[in-house]
């Protein structure tokens, strides 16, 4: 059974502990870099040791809490989710994770308050991401066909999108990226489903053979634009690529494209 001391150990794992394969991401885009832009993965590597020998925040925007919960049907989704709004407010005061929900109208304060998304599963698990503010103002949303882009409604579309935001981007949101991508029938679809495939592990591979071929072409072409780590130049503008598709109604082609940052917080409980 879930419990809020449960909970608290994974914000405190996600905001201290960058995943085992991000971590291995960084450490082979440094050894591809050289100058300024392996100085600055230096620096970044540097950071993620510190923060995990004493136990403290990566970055100081620890994100917004995005939890994805696979329900046995053993707790509510009421019980769950008042365990986890305990244990935020918990972590927000011992880890401490900084305040960041914002009441958009008042401007107050009220610490921070977690995205919980529900669905039933034969085994309990959930997949915590802490994103952070400066990658998600750079997240966009394109409907095609796009004349400004010269973009139709197929996977060449799709690559100038990609293409489009991450120069449009120019370094803000703290690169190297990992970035999520989908492409459905609505915006809610595609704003959720691109950002679900952050909790993919860099080096998986897509079951399905077109998409897994468009993600490791796109991360060569993201590459070759030269915006580097920290938007200093460099051969690392990105760490991963993972792409979904959904169905889209004949009037609509949307595309998601979610930006993670270098401080990718993402761990699991009970899977």
């Amino acid at each position: 059974m879930l419990s809020e001391k449960d909970v608290f150990e994974l914000y405190r794992k996600a905001s201290t502990e960058l995943p085992s394969d991000v971590v291995e991401g960084l450490e082979r885009a440094k050894e591809n870099e050289k100058g300024r832009s392996k100085e600055i993965l230096e620096k970044i590597l540097e950071n993620v040791s510190i923060a995990k020998r004493n136990s403290k925040p990566i970055c100081q925007d620890t994100g917004i809490p995005i939890f994805y919960v696979k329900n046995d049907g053993k707790q509510s989704e009421k019980e769950i989710g008042e365990i986890i709004d305990q244990a935020t407010k918990k972590a927000t005061d011992e880890i401490p994770l900084r305040p960041n929900a914002i009441d958009s109208i008042s401007g107050k304060v009220s610490g921070n308050k977690p995205v919980i998304h529900f669905e039933e599963s034969d085994k309990f698990g959930i997949d915590l991401l802490m994103k952070g503010g400066g990658s998600e103002n750079v997240s966009r949303i394109y409907s095609l066909p796009d004349e400004r882009l010269g973009a139709n409604r197929d996977i060449k579309g799709v690559r100038k999108c990609v293409l489009d935001a991450v120069i449009k981007a120019q370094g803000k949101g703290c690169p190297p990226y990992i970035l999520g991508i989908a492409t459905g029938g609505s915006l809610e679809e595609v704003a959720h489903l691109s950002k679900r495939q952050l909790l993919r592990k860099l080096n998986d591979e897509n079951d399905d053979s077109e998409l897994k071929k468009f993600e490791k072409e796109l991360l060569q072409e993201i590459n070759k634009l030269g915006i580097g780590p920290s938007g200093l130049g460099g051969k690392t503008t990105a760490l991963a690529v993972k792409a979904a598709k959904s169905y889209r109604h004949p009037a609509s082609f949307f595309v998601g494209i979610s930006f993670g940052c270098w401080a990718h917080r993402r761990q699991s409980y009970g899977h």
